[in-house]
């Protein structure tokens, strides 16, 4: 008999929109070092890995994050077993249908391992004892979930109800959806509920079987979908149009909620899915007045209050329990009672086609990144960093012209196939239409002002010519 081994899957294609404007569509919080921390949460999702027997790490995210995902891994310098490209969201039973027959290519069956990027687990040791224990339960093709030991009626959380004492576990008897607050007190009074943490073990064949029987239509989508695998660079796209056909549903609705072989394994590891201002608040170390402070910021007389900054000084005087975010360019104030009702603020930004809803003022691409200092009706000013290496495509413009002033480092520079080198203080001018490149062939990074002018200037303007990174 083969060794069964563990493959984590972690599943990295979330909005995180309660955490606006930390989180937003295009940088969510997954990928975001929450309360000074120095790695983001995807990159601690794979470094509490350490410890484990398991193979490289899947992941599975959307098409439009996949350059983050890579460089995230690549920056805490580890392994993964392929990234996936959702080509739409279609929630966690198809993901997990992807991971599980990619997993059981060449006659392998590995345990699979499903976390979010998203979680915050404090208690490593408790999290590894957790999958200790469930893996004599996967390994005799029981589906495992692992649930939550509650702390208190938490009214945004799903829970489980638990049967017998199976081995370490419990034989699942119910699945309960979010219940009201008079509801989970109940369930907490009563010792028989955990919360539902969304994470589970199991053999990928296992869930391949049950996926087929429970939800038939969802298991031949996924199949005829990753039948076209192409593979560029770290990511593997698969065919579109089967898996747009695919029905969107959760693992749990599908499967978990279906099965009779399902277990719950309690976990008491200091987990939150960071849910909300109030969960992220809960989550961070805080000063003897109780407040959660991150950045530049000052208190006087304020307690019980998260209050984060990222590049500006934040004072507040005589206040308690509020949530004051500062990014560079959005500020939110709440009540922290109320900060689940940023949702609404977001709905408000989405029907006006606001920017601040998707992007950042700081925007990362996979050469590096760039900050919108300034804009105007006919202007709008950059700062660029440019990696070690990369390269801009060979693009044009329709309706810009461009110029570039370097603040740091060297910059390669092809205009209309004239290659020129600009060091610090040298600029250069890109005439509308003109076909042009910029790459850093030096160690260090490179920095420019970039000036655009013109009557368009949005980032839809490019002709890409060429691109190492395989965008159109």
């Amino acid at each position: 008999m083969k060794e069964i081994n563990i493959c984590p899957v972690i599943m990295a294609g979330g909005s995180g929109t309660r955490l606006w404007p930390l989180s937003r569509g295009n940088y969510p919080k997954q990928f975001l070092s929450l309360g000074g921390q120095s790695e983001t949460m995807l990159q601690k999702t794979i470094l509490r890995l350490e410890g484990l027997n398991h193979m490289p790490p899947m992941l599975i995210c959307n098409e439009e994050h996949r350059f983050i995902v890579a460089e995230q891994i690549r920056q805490i310098g580890e392994k993964h077993g392929g990234i996936f490209l959702e080509p739409i969201g279609k929630n966690t039973a198809p993901a997990i249908a992807l991971a599980a027959f990619k997993a059981i290519e060449n006659n392998q069956d590995p345990l699979l391992l499903v976390l979010a990027a998203d979680h915050v687990i404090e208690d490593v040791d408790a999290f590894h004892q957790a999958v200790s224990n469930a893996e004599e339960h996967a390994k005799s093709d029981k589906l495992v979930t692992f649930g939550i030991v509650a702390s208190s009626p938490e009214t945004g959380y799903g829970y489980i109800q638990k049967g017998p004492m199976q081995g370490s576990g419990y034989q699942v008897k119910e699945f309960v959806e979010k219940p009201d607050e008079r509801t989970a007190q109940q369930y907490i009074d009563s010792g028989d509920y955990y919360w539902n943490s969304g994470m589970f073990l199991f053999k990928a064949s296992r869930y391949l079987e049950e996926l087929k029987t429970h939800r038939p239509d969802i298991y031949e989508a996924c199949q005829k979908a990753i039948e076209v695998q192409n593979v560029d660079m770290d990511f593997i796209r698969i065919d579109r149009e089967a898996f747009t056909d695919c029905p969107d549903e959760s693992i749990d609705y599908a499967v978990m909620e279906h099965t009779k072989e399902a277990i719950v394994i309690p976990m008491d590891a200091k987990w939150s899915d960071v849910g909300g201002f109030e969960a992220l608040w809960q989550v961070q170390e805080k000063d003897s007045n109780g407040n959660a402070l991150s950045g530049d910021v000052m208190v006087l007389d304020t307690n019980e209050s998260l209050i984060l900054s990222e590049n500006k000084l934040v004072a507040t005087i005589g206040v308690s329990n509020l949530v004051v975010i500062a990014t560079k360019d959005a500020v939110l104030v709440a009540d922290k009672a109320k900060a689940q009702q940023v949702k609404s603020i977001v709905s408000q930004l989405k029907s006006q086609q606001r920017k601040e809803v998707k992007y950042h003022r700081e925007v990362y691409r996979p050469w590096g990144k760039y900050d919108s200092i300034d804009t105007g009706e006919r202007f709008q000013v950059k700062r660029i960093t440019v990696k070690p290496g990369a390269k801009l495509s060979v693009q044009m413009h329709h309706h810009r012209a461009e110029h570039w002033i370097v603040v740091s480092g060297t910059a390669k520079v092809t205009i209309d196939n004239t290659e020129q080198y600009l060091t610090e203080n040298e600029s250069v001018y890109i005439p509308i239409t003109a076909v042009h490149a910029l790459e850093n062939p030096g160690k260090v990074d490179l920095e420019l002002i970039e000036v655009q002018s013109g009557s368009y200037l949005e980032e839809d303007d490019i002709v890409r010519f060429e691109d190492r990174y395989g965008r159109s």
